[in-house]
């Protein structure tokens, strides 16, 4: 991977950013975009940090089709393109679904002709566990059934997908790889970045770590009467430095050729479901706080349960997690502790 020119949207975002950092430390020249709608360019200095080396950047909305056109013809070097630049909220979604289909759909669609236009091939999709919907079966594998999404949210992973699959079958050089993740959580053990939500935040493990801190009076656990064993939703949370290394292989497959498709679909999880008091525990446990909480009435767009089959990233890709729930909640509170200090 050295010296081969990356570009990655939405490269100052969580999981954009620890992508960023594992890129660089297998020696790819890493070009960001980022509009910093929900980042800060503070993150710039954490990879920075981390690396001993800073990124190029470019403060872009990729909404401006004229702007992303000028970016291309000026990084016409570029080798791959690793694509997270949307809004990800699903409760957010749900009240917001116009700005979501907006930012979500176009961007992607210009992107993608900019990419046709100047004859590059290889394209890594940041999909979504919520493209299947409440699945029929658990663990979810790659051929559960896509259902019709929950939330706009999630309906705009769908069509993102069904866009890039549509690309592929017109231009079979053209190779795309959609990673399908569950739940990312967790910071980068040097606490130089971590998941950094402007406002209120949307997910879970931030929410925790706010209310623990100080910050939030108390979280709001969205329901507790889901046909679960505790009542509360289940997911997959993966630590966002193992989501990150899965992009990173998935680049080298498309560079290396060793795509069996020209569009292909990977689950990114730990393959084990916690549910939102597991996650609330192993907070405590790991940082001896004690979290106030309370029960509400479920969220508009969540489903009960989902959590990943990760046998064809095992075997295919040759990637599984190495970090832990512990290891995540851990790292989140220090990253917590860190910005707050």
């Amino acid at each position: 991977m050295n010296n081969r020119k990356v570009l990655v949207t939405g490269g100052l975002g969580y999981i954009g950013s620890h992508t960023v950092v594992e890129l660089q430390n297998e020696g790819c020249e890493v070009v960001i975009i980022d509009d910093l709608s929900n980042a800060s360019i503070s993150v710039l200095d954490g990879i920075t940090a981390i690396t001993g080396k800073k990124p190029q950047f470019e403060e872009i909305d990729l909404k401006d089709k004229a702007k992303v056109q000028d970016f291309f013809k000026r990084h016409s070097d570029i080798e791959g393109v690793i694509h997270f630049a949307a809004s990800k909220a699903v409760g957010e979604s749900v009240e917001k679904p116009l700005h979501y289909y907006e930012n979500n759909i176009n961007t992607l669609v210009y992107v993608l002709q900019e990419l046709k236009t100047f004859n590059k091939k290889n394209f890594i999709f940041s999909s979504s566990c919520t493209v299947y919907g409440q699945a029929d079966t658990l663990p979810i594998s790659e051929e559960a059934p896509v259902k019709p999404a929950e939330s706009p949210y999630g309906n705009t992973k769908q069509i993102g997908e069904e866009i890039i699959k549509d690309t592929c079958k017109i231009d079979e050089s053209f190779k795309a790889i959609a990673l399908r993740y569950f739940n990312p959580i967790g910071a980068h053990s040097s606490t130089e970045i971590g998941e950094l939500p402007i406002g209120v935040p949307q997910n879970l493990v931030p929410f925790i770590t706010q209310t623990a801190i100080g910050l939030r009076e108390e979280l709001s656990v969205f329901g507790d009467d889901y046909p679960t064993e505790d009542g509360t939703c289940i997911r997959d949370y993966i630590h966002v430095v193992d989501l990150a290394k899965a992009h990173v292989i998935a680049l080298q497959r498309l560079l290396n050729g060793h795509n069996s498709s020209n569009f292909e679909v990977f689950n990114l999880g730990t393959g084990k479901g916690s549910s939102v008091l597991e996650v609330i525990r192993s907070f405590e446990n790991v940082s001896g706080e004690k979290l106030k909480y309370k029960i509400v009435k479920r969220r508009a767009g969540d489903v009960t349960a989902a959590y990943a089959d990760t046998n064809r990233a095992k075997e295919i890709l040759g990637w599984q997690t190495k970090l832990t729930l512990d290891d995540a909640m851990e790292s989140a509170w220090h990253w917590e502790q860190k910005i707050r200090n």
